[in-house]
């Protein structure tokens, strides 16, 4: 009787019909699943898995039989189906090697793999494109009433992505991290920064790579908070942030010269208002790619961060990862092979504004940020014109790449073609500046990254929402975007508050969004005001928005906006310990209600536009214009006392609050005593 499959003591194989299998334990209650058209399994493949599962409490127990086998792993079982009765013939059924994840403790299924077809194909397709790669698809089964989050940072506005077809590529607001966490009790992070999509129909999942060698995903069973923790377990904990990134960041599309950003930080201090970062944006750069500031604009950097520091303020600069031909970089790099390949063309990948070009545009290059020479080089320029100065913090920006046109299947990369690896560019960049802070000593590091992928968390990288409108419907937006970021593994991020595109400091209805969208980011794990405010411009190195400081609102509005700073830096002492719960365990610091109460179905099914800050504190931002009370779900299991007023609320059922311009609904969890109310807070 021939032998499907093989005991390997860590993980279960099987191979038929050409395909190799395996099933790896991979940290506490998880297994690694990869599989491949032919011959041996490959390793070192990019991926978000760190090189070395995490430990596995206990061995695995494997169990082999007939036709079946068994992987068993803490609270998570995988069978094995051979699909055969012990013969082996010509036509095994497309269900041959079809994957069962079951929970240990019942045996009651979790998840499935599911063959579209009784004969072909089976639930994993290997479509051969060339050279040994193929397109990828590996499906599952649908069940009624499943929820899916996570998966990164989207703009559709769905909070439960069930019924969502995602992209998975980078682009502008637009932000792949692969990973879902079920409400059936597991999460999936498909391993492979390959550009393609996934399907989560009412027919089935579908995970999708255009083009790739071989596929692998991982899986973990639990509770919300067991598969975060499981999560970073595998994938790698963020540091804790530091603490100065807990404060106020004061950014606009742009402070033109020193001065002009330099005089910004001296009116917060001399009105007495907090703020730890100010941002020096895009174009400060003598040529796009030099990555130093024009001393036509920027005459004193040194300067310029001595009397930022002794304001207890740090500068935090734009890094670009585009090169223009302008640039004393491009032909070093070019020469190199540092700059992202192409297979067909020059090395062009975006048009873009560069100084002393006038009207015209340069044809612009992007530096290979998964190669290590590429980025070591990069650094280099940081460290002696930013860092040698004392700049710390870095604004990594366009960082998808953004691509003009997107062909990724023309890029090549030191990690491998451009269809296989495009999604792993942002994180790499992130580790970039990542692994130059360490060399230099430094320590809180943290870098604000427009584009992100799987396991950047462990190289310090927040992730901000992109370039996104300024209506209410886009703050709504915004909530969902950021609490599937939360259930994507990244616990620092934050949007522009007011949006990006537009806003008029003088119209009312734009100054009652952004007092609404203030209130929100004073609960977003940072808290940044940001944007480009006024009609559109042509991009050009010259232009800059209108005014957007606290106090470019009118009085009304800029007396509710000093209130949120003074009652974030009150909430500060309780925002830390949330950072390094973050980091100890996974659990982000904002988060979903059913994280905490998932045994609550309103949790889940009520609270799209509500979430916890930390374990004691929920949030309820007004997210219509005009509204002066709205809805709020309590969940059951607590008790809720209002911030505002001090009444008192069982958890289980939806209350109808008072939300006065000034005020964003707020409640305390069982008694807990967190100061929202201050000397000078409103009533």
């Amino acid at each position: 009787m021939p032998t499907f499959f093989r005991d390997l003591g860590h993980a279960l194989e099987w191979r038929a019909r050409g395909e190799t299998l395996r099933v790896e334990a991979w940290g506490a209650d998880a297994v690694r699943v990869r599989a491949i058209a032919g011959g041996d399994l490959l390793d070192g493949l990019p991926g978000a898995l760190l090189p070395e599962g995490p430990a596995v409490p206990g061995e695995p127990v494997i169990t082999v039989g007939e036709h079946t086998a068994e992987i068993v792993n803490g609270a998570l079982t995988v069978r094995i189906d051979a699909g055969t009765d012990g013969r082996l013939t010509p036509d095994l059924p497309a269900a041959a090697g079809r994957l069962t994840f079951l929970r240990t403790a019942d045996g009651s299924e979790l998840l499935a793999e599911e063959p579209p077809h009784f004969w072909w194909p089976g639930p994993r397709l290997h479509t051969a494109t060339g050279n040994g790669y193929h397109r990828l698809e590996q499906r599952f089964r649908a069940y009624d009433g499943e929820r899916f989050f996570g998966l990164g940072q989207h703009t559709h506005g769905m909070f439960d992505q069930k019924g969502a077809v995602i992209d998975l590529v980078q682009r502008n607001a637009e932000v792949t991290i692969p990973f879902l966490v079920s409400s059936r009790g597991y999460g999936l992070l498909w391993n492979s920064p390959a550009i393609g999509r996934v399907e989560l129909a009412a027919t089935g999942t579908r995970w999708v790579a255009d083009s790739a060698r071989q596929i692998d995903y991982w899986v973990t069973a639990g509770q919300p908070a067991d598969v975060l923790r499981h999560y970073a377990d595998a994938t790698g904990h963020s540091p804790v942030l530091p603490e100065w990134a807990a404060g106020f960041w004061q950014c606009k599309l742009r402070y033109r010269t020193q001065e002009e950003l330099l005089e910004v930080a001296r009116e917060y201090r001399r009105r007495g208002l907090p703020l730890d970062v100010i941002v020096c944006d895009f174009f400060h750069w003598t040529h796009l790619g030099d990555w130093r500031f024009d001393p036509a604009e920027w005459p004193d950097p040194q300067a310029m961060v001595d009397e930022l520091t002794a304001m207890g303020v740090r500068l935090m600069v734009s890094v670009w990862p585009s090169v223009s031909p302008a640039s004393e970089n491009y032909h070093p790099m070019g020469d190199r092979g540092l700059l992202i390949g192409t297979e067909y063309g020059p090395l062009a990948h975006a048009d873009w504004p560069d100084k002393g070009l006038g009207a015209y545009s340069a044809q612009v290059a992007f530096y290979d940020a998964t190669s290590p020479e590429a980025r070591a080089y990069v650094w280099d320029r940081l460290r002696d014109n930013y860092l040698a100065h004392g700049v710390k913090v870095f604004w990594l920006d366009a960082c998808e790449p953004e691509l003009k046109p997107g062909h990724s299947g023309n890029l090549r990369y030191h990690a491998g073609p451009g269809l296989e690896v495009g999604n792993l560019y942002p994180r790499e960049n992130a580790r970039m500046v990542w692994d130059g802070l360490r060399a230099a000593g430094e320590t809180g590091i943290v870098s604000l990254n427009r584009s992100s992928w799987a396991g950047a968390q462990r190289y310090g990288a927040a992730l901000w929402s992109g370039d996104i409108g300024t209506t209410f419907a886009s703050l709504r937006t915004q909530i969902a975007a950021g609490l599937n970021v939360m259930m994507s593994g990244i616990p620092w991020w934050t949007t522009d508050i007011g949006g990006f595109h537009g806003g008029d400091p003088d119209d009312p209805g734009y100054r009652e969004l952004l007092v609404r969208w203030f209130q929100y980011g004073a609960f977003c794990p940072l808290f940044r005001l940001h944007g480009f405010r006024g009609p559109e411009q042509v991009l050009e190195p010259s232009m800059t928005g209108l005014p957007n400081e606290v106090w470019s609102y009118g009085e009304e509005a800029y007396a509710i906006l000093r209130e949120y700073l003074l009652l974030r830096e009150r909430l500060r002492p309780y925002l830390m310990a949330q950072m390094r719960t973050a980091a100890d365990s996974g659990l982000p610091p904002m988060r979903p209600l059913f994280v905490d109460f998932p045994a609550d179905e309103g949790s889940w099914s009520s609270a799209a536009d509500s979430f916890l800050c930390g374990p004691d504190l929920l949030v309820a931002p007004v997210t219509r214009a005009g509204a002066r009370e709205r809805d709020v779900y309590l969940p059951a299991g607590a008790c809720w006392t209002d911030a505002w007023t001090g009444q008192a609320y069982e958890g289980g059922a939806a209350v109808t609050v008072a939300a006065p311009l000034d005020r964003i609904p707020l409640f305390l969890r069982d008694g807990a005593a967190l100061p929202v109310s201050g000397p000078e807070a409103s009533s």
